[in-house]
């Protein structure tokens, strides 16, 4: 799962934290909806769309794009889907806004020279996470935000506060922000075994089972493409694989592949997933 894709998650669960991002907000965030939009001429796909409530008559839609990764032609591909949009469901809104969120400067796109006036416009946020504030005492959705990107030594703190906030909220909703919480955890400190993320975010092993993080490789472990979410994970946390290590992990069992799932947090080498291959 690249970084980005937390983000999605998030917005799909929590569609206001994209408006604690910004320093305003439409009267009606609360009821804004996350979808993600195939421009189907082109193939386009807008990953992020906030789109107003059906109550308020042509409201602002808003726009965003997470993107963690340097892309030259960035800027042409936004805005090209961004006016496909607009030509296309002209009638279903007043006004647009658009959010692009960066890890920090260097990722973004070197040459914006034809788009400035666009950039430099009240209609176009580009939030850098390395320079975000969110002050004092966020909401618990910009908790999660910050969570992404705050020092090391603040995580546990944080982490355990989202957590213990968690328990106020209905038990779907409270599992969705606990395994959010275990997701970027996860993805931010890949150095950190099971039993370090069970002590910072003060869970038993059966309660951090219980999370989607575990849960989609068990989930997926019964379809298909098991094999390529185990090995996908294993490279995101070791890096490239040795061929012979992806040639044992290819002949597992469907129930031995489900066990390496859960024990990824604890392989900090790829010696060590070698070691419990040999215990197969």
């Amino acid at each position: 799962m690249r970084r980005d894709s937390i983000f999605y998650q998030l917005f799909q669960q929590f569609p206001t934290c994209l408006f604690d991002l910004l320093t305003t907000a439409p009267p009606q965030a609360p009821e804004y909806r996350f979808e993600s939009v195939t421009v189907k001429e082109t193939a386009f796909q807008l990953d992020g769309v906030f789109l107003p409530p059906e109550s308020v008559e042509l409201g602002t839609v808003y726009f965003c794009e997470v993107q963690f990764q340097k892309d030259d032609q960035f800027y042409e591909r936004f805005f090209s889907e961004i006016f496909i949009y607009l030509y296309r469901f002209r009638q279903t809104f007043t006004s647009w806004q658009a959010v692009v969120i960066y890890p920090n400067r260097q990722t973004e796109q070197h040459n914006t020279t034809p788009y400035q006036a666009l950039l430099n416009s009240s209609q176009i946020h580009r939030l850098y996470l390395d320079e975000l504030e969110l002050g004092a005492a966020p909401s618990l959705p910009g908790q999660l935000n910050q969570l992404t990107v705050t020092r090391t030594e603040d995580v546990k703190e944080i982490a355990q506060n989202i957590i213990k906030q968690a328990k106020q909220y209905p038990p779907p909703t409270e599992q969705a922000i606990i395994s959010l919480t275990i997701t970027i955890i996860a993805y931010k400190f890949t150095q950190l075994s099971r039993q370090e993320v069970e002590e910072m975010l003060g869970f038993t092993t059966s309660e951090l089972e219980k999370s989607r993080f575990y849960q989609e490789v068990k989930e997926e472990g019964l379809q298909e493409g098991e094999r390529l979410l185990i090995l996908r994970q294993l490279s995101q946390r070791l890096g490239e694989l040795d061929p012979g290590l992806v040639t044992q992990i290819t002949a597992l069992s469907l129930d031995r592949l489900e066990e390496l799932g859960l024990a990824i947090f604890d392989f900090q080498t790829g010696q060590d997933l070698q070691a419990w291959l040999q215990h197969d």
